[in-house]
């Protein structure tokens, strides 16, 4: 009975799944349009592809940490947390391009080492949301699968495959149809519906237990 009632209480794997295909989906877009828009403003050289790429990849990883404590400490409301932290990554997203463009016109011209200073810090919050994702819905589907390898290696599928989907369809169509602008405005749109989605269906569950 507590096994049924824990399970109804979660969000199925399916639809884990596929928000977790979007989610890559929309990364995939953000990484895209993100260097391109650095590389604009810090040169397209050896070293600023190098800082801007490390700059991606720790912030990933910080959020990965992170979200691997989180993971441990939130209890029943890790869905909650991830809607929360996917709404956090579109309301970010909606804005990026412009703060980019206000921060590059000050700091045009700097040093490698400053290049990689200031790309980190532009990418840190949105990549650590982003890398915070998978442990926290690995915990979450762990809870029904009761497999660990398999929650892992499933989602990091379906996440590839939003991204795989996402570079493909970016560059047979986005980049010609949308521009980087509408692009982000794409990929914010895609975070902010699943973060409402997710936190609705939060609050719903909440207050049904409540009510029980």
């Amino acid at each position: 009975m507590l096994k049924t009632q824990t399970q109804s209480s979660l969000l199925s794997l399916g639809t884990v799944y596929s928000l977790f295909v979007l989610s890559g989906f929309s990364a995939l877009i953000y990484q895209v349009v993100w260097q391109r828009s650095l590389f604009k403003l810090y040169g397209v050289n050896i070293e600023s592809v190098t800082v801007v790429v490390t700059a991606f990849m720790m912030g990933l990883g910080l959020g990965s940490l992170v979200g691997g404590i989180l993971s441990t400490k939130t209890g029943n409301r890790l869905i909650f947390l991830f809607g929360f932290i996917e709404l956090l990554i579109g309301l970010y997203g909606l804005v990026s391009l412009q703060l980019f463009s206000l921060v590059g016109q000050f700091t045009a011209g700097v040093s490698p080492l400053m290049t990689f200073f200031l790309s980190f810090l532009l990418v840190l919050l949105p990549t650590a949301l982003m890398g915070a994702t998978l442990p926290i819905l690995v915990a979450h589907v762990v809870k029904v699968s009761r497999n660990v390898g398999k929650s892992v290696g499933t989602l990091y599928f379906v996440n590839t495959l939003g991204s795989a989907l996402a570079a493909m369809v970016s560059a047979i169509w986005l980049f010609g149809l949308l521009g980087q602008h509408h692009m982000i405005e794409f990929a914010s749109a895609i975070n902010i519906s699943i973060g409402i989605a997710v936190l609705a269906r939060s609050v719903y569950i909440i207050k049904v237990g409540n009510i029980r």
